[in-house]
């Protein structure tokens, strides 16, 4: 029998591979008395979906009876089915009929559908719903209310939880196996947010003495951890814990023998840097962004090449989709005409920085080594395109309310990285989705009478210095030197270290390993890269102004969370001013619609281009900067994009405003965004009022879209139309690309469950086509160094399926090969392409490119050269187009672009159509206000 069970042990464990200390509180006295129900003036018209399920928690019973008999827990993917079939219905869908894809996010449970009750302490209690199993906890007490919140986390996420407190630590190895991805993703983490022990827990230190909202979190926190160790307790006991750990080796599964940790506020402060590092920051480009104009100058001497960097760049395009439209100017970290203190590398000398040291075992091809980890291994260095929003003002929408479909893009896993909740306590109201683990606050939701969410901002909070090398005996440096220079005195580098080691995950001995990751601090920030500037050895840091400062955003949450601190447009705004990732903000109540965008922005010296590396010197640091605390001079809350009761609003990771400059390259004519704004308007225009389901229509139209389709086929078209189509082959092609255009060039099944496309054989030659018409419109002209600089700052191509990149070298990047991952069309080359053509058309540009490229400006030569990529891409079978991989056999198109839920755990998921859309989604309109 033990042997029987060993084997099961492994085989799940091999399916596996594939796939505050609590603070001292003194709680109030607990009573049991029913508090009165919250008031909710949604009128029944807030809903919500956040696929697959809530139910997190799978033991190993569970877990080998999904991998052997197909079953699973119940709420584990119960939200998956109409979040699917929203793709194949939209069209014809009803304010009635939102019921059918999204939840009823009304406040409290109807007595008929209470699926089970909870008290785990007498001052709070946790109901469940039959139709999701969102936990619904009201406490009488504050600290009930949150121990209430942290034992349902545990309930729901507690294994996901466990995950992410030891990715934030980089001690994912040690804990879930030293599988090739979890190497790869607690060295991505390290390099993001090392700290010692000692440092997570001063941040917590000087959070909680820096006023009393924020003394008031931690005193929240602490019983949120409380409810969660209660759990881990009470789960271990009667054996209903997550069966990972059975399977990963924690806990014996004949003898209990094992543990589970006890959570800590210094667990929470990881988790909040994993997703801060995640969703909440920007900018760090600025070495490769220096290479780029080297690259240019090289191929066109300073000045011209200068000129077609910037134009390249795209820092603040005259074109671009912009959130806020009504004319409002927001400068910030906009390029200096004349740039000071710039540290341009020695073309050819950067290096990255050694991160690993000591390593055994790692190279072992074994399948534990080899094996998919328990999370993707590029979860933080992909490029992350998530969250869209779309908000009608009232003057605009039915009745007279505003109307808000929004929501995050977090990825597709299972389970999911957010949870559903709802939370009622004393300065508590609030329900929606919150990151697993650190779920004391609802992050994006609804309270009494608004909904709040938001969408990844990315602003530039990350600058590059070149700090200069020495050495403490006098001797030259070279670029192995660990000491460098501050204020002209040689100072010793930190060295943080994080040793991990791992045991094997299967019958394979050869699969242990370790090895210590080592990452070296500044006080201008972390070690990125080393090389010369003008010669003299540099280390390349990156300064990001949220670094130490991981749990300080812990003060907005709350004040959305409480109906006394929000209560408008204006407090709304006030509560998204406390916290520093870099996120836009969207609010709607019954009245008004607001829009903010958060994040600790330095102010820089004078004449700092904020776009490359910068000199290590006093007078080019940030204002105040303060290296012992991270802090320094920011923008004021006047200064960040913000607005009130705009026609509308809808972001996708776009640009914010007119002169706020957006990090990156790319962000120019053409948009993810732009599928979004031209259907709102055209909404707005057409004068009919705009219904919660007429704006779930939009969303979900610009959902099934192919951007490169949508508004750049049109520019291919017209310069292949400027002649005669004589070639049948290639006339067949075009003629199928022009009634794919016809057709609204989306991406959409024939028929729900048809698993193939309307117009395929034009997805499949457009997919196909873009890597080899970029390359054959701008290769020549650029030359091959400048081209492929460029491929490396941006990528050439983000299609559905992630498979298409073309035979470019330099033009992979991490997130272009990532099959069925949902989001799409945040990165590319689309503007450039568009600038490109619209210039060789004669057409007027705002914002054009340092010059035309396609067949060197001549119409009749670009013609010539994008017709015959596109026989190239014409001849292309579809099993080339879609190469099989472990989900889809080669030539399956509609498998190829299909989301994959990611196995975070023992249980999985189905795989659904492709859709370009939130993860977790909110279709709101309030009737009433307080």
């Amino acid at each position: 029998m033990q042997r029987r069970i060993r084997t099961l042990r492994l085989q799940a464990a091999a399916a596996l591979a594939g796939l505050l200390t609590a603070t001292a509180l003194a709680a109030a006295p607990a009573t049991a008395a029913t508090p009165a129900p919250a008031p909710d003036y949604c009128g029944n018209r807030c809903h919500d979906i956040l696929p697959p399920g809530e139910n997190g928690n799978a033991t190993l019973a569970d877990i080998l009876a999904n991998r052997l008999l197909g079953t699973r827990p119940a709420h584990t993917d119960d939200q998956l089915g109409p979040y699917a079939a929203l793709a194949n219905s939209y069209p014809g869908l009803t304010d009635a009929g939102l019921r059918s894809f999204f939840n009823d996010a009304s406040f409290g449970v109807p007595a008929g559908q209470v699926a089970s009750t909870l008290q785990p302490r007498p001052d709070v209690t946790i109901v469940r719903d039959k139709a999701t199993g969102v936990p619904h906890v009201t406490g009488t007490t504050r600290y009930g209310t949150e121990y209430g919140a942290g034992y349902a986390a545990a309930q729901d996420r507690l294994w996901l939880m466990d995950l992410f407190r030891h990715v934030g630590r980089g001690q994912l190895s040690s804990f879930a196996g030293g599988a090739a991805d979890n190497r790869a993703l607690e060295q991505s983490f390290w390099q993001a947010a090392p700290y010692t022990e000692a440092e997570l827990q001063q941040q917590i230190d000087t959070l909680a003495a820096s006023g009393p909202r924020a003394a008031q979190a931690m005193a929240d926190a602490g019983a949120y951890l409380d409810g969660i160790n209660a759990y881990i307790d009470t789960a271990y006991s009667s054996r209903t814990f997550p069966g990972e750990y059975d399977l990963t080796g924690h806990i014996d599964p004949l003898t209990n023998a094992g543990s589970i940790d006890h959570f800590r506020l210094t667990d929470l402060v990881a988790l909040a840097s994993v997703v801060g590092a995640l969703f909440g920051a920007g900018g760090g480009g600025e070495v490769q962004s220096a290479q780029v104009k080297l690259a240019a100058e090289a191929r066109y001497g300073k000045a011209e090449g200068d000129r077609v960097w910037a134009s390249f760049r795209e820092a603040d395009d005259p074109e671009a989709v912009t959130t806020l439209h009504d004319g409002q100017r927001f400068p910030y970290a906009q390029p200096p005409a004349d740039p000071q203190g710039t540290a341009m590398p020695d073309p050819g000398s950067v290096v990255p920085e050694k991160l690993v040291y000591d390593a055994t075992g790692t190279g072992a091809t074994t399948a534990a080594t080899a094996a998919k980890g328990v999370l993707p291994g590029n979860l933080l260095t992909a490029r992350h395109g998530m969250s869209n929003a779309l908000v009608v003002s009232g003057r605009y929408a039915a009745d007279g309310h505003p109307v808000a479909v929004f929501g995050p893009q977090t990825g597709y896993f299972a389970p999911q990285l957010l949870m559903l909740e709802e939370l009622q306590g004393p300065g508590i109201s609030a329900r929606g989705a919150a990151f697993a683990g650190l779920s004391f606050y609802v992050q994006l939701g609804r309270g009494q009478d608004y909904a709040w969410s938001a969408t990844s901002a990315g602003q530039d909070i990350t600058d590059s210095y070149a700090v200069p090398l020495c050495t403490t005996d006098g001797s030259p440096a070279t670029l192995a030197s660990d000491s460098y220079l501050w204020h002209g005195r040689c100072t010793p580098m930190e060295r943080l270290e994080r040793k991990d080691s791992w045991k094997p995950t299967t019958a394979d001995s050869t699969g242990a390993g370790s090895y210590t990751l080592v990452m070296k601090r500044t006080r201008y920030g972390l070690v990125t890269s080393r090389g010369t500037v003008g010669g003299t050895p540099v280390a390349f840091t990156a300064l990001r102004s949220t670094y130490r400062h991981e749990a300080d955003s812990i003060v907005g949450f709350q004040m959305l969370n409480d109906p006394a601190a929000v209560h408008s447009a204006a407090t709304f705004q006030e509560a998204a001013q406390h916290i520093n990732y870099t996120f836009n903000w969207f609010y709607a109540d019954a009245v008004d619609t607001a829009y903010y965008n958060s994040g600790d922005n330095p102010v820089r010296a004078d004449g700092v281009d904020p776009g490359l590396p910068v000199l290590a010197e006093p007078q080019y640091e940030w204002r105040g900067y303060d290296p012992d605390a991270n802090t320094a001079e920011y923008t004021p809350p006047a200064q960040h994009p913000q607005s009130v009761n705009q026609d509308y609003y809808i972001s996708w990771n776009n640009k914010q405003a007119d002169a706020f400059t957006t990090a990156g390259f790319g962000n120019g004519s053409v948009h993810r965004a732009d599928l979004l704004d031209d259907r709102v308007r055209a909404l707005l225009g057409s004068g009919a009022k705009v219904t919660r389901s007429a704006l779930v229509r939009a969303m979900e139209s610009a959902a099934l879209a192919d951007l490169r389709g949508e508004d750049v086929l049109p520019d291919l078209l017209r310069v292949i139309r400027s002649g005669a189509v004589t070639d049948p082959a290639l006339a067949g092609a075009v003629q199928k690309l022009e009634t794919w255009r016809a057709d609204g060039t989306l991406r959409r099944e024939t028929s729900a469950g048809s698993h193939r496309y309307a117009d395929a054989d034009a997805v499949r030659i457009m997919d196909a086509w873009w890597p080899l018409l970029v390359q054959a419109e701008f290769r020549a002209g650029l030359g091959d160094p400048l081209f492929t600089a460029l491929t490396g700052a941006l990528q050439l191509n983000e299609s559905p399926s992630g498979g298409q990149t073309g035979p470019v070298s330099g033009s992979v990047s991490a997130n272009e090969s990532i099959p069925h991952k949902g989001s799409a069309f945040q990165y590319g080359w689309w503007s450039y392409v568009d600038k490109d053509l619209r210039t060789v058309l004669g057409d007027p540009v705002a914002g054009g490119l340092g010059g035309p490229y396609c067949g060197g400006g001549d119409l009749a030569r670009c013609r010539s050269v994008l017709l015959e990529s596109l026989r190239q891409a014409a001849a292309q079978p579809a099993a080339q187009v879609y190469p099989a991989d472990d989900v889809c056999s080669a030539g399956d198109q509609w498998c190829a672009d299909t989301i994959v839920q990611r196995p975070l755990g023992g249980v999985t998921d189905g795989k659904v159509s492709w859709q370009n859309r939130p993860t977790y989604q909110q279709v709101v309109q309030f009737t009433s206000h307080r």
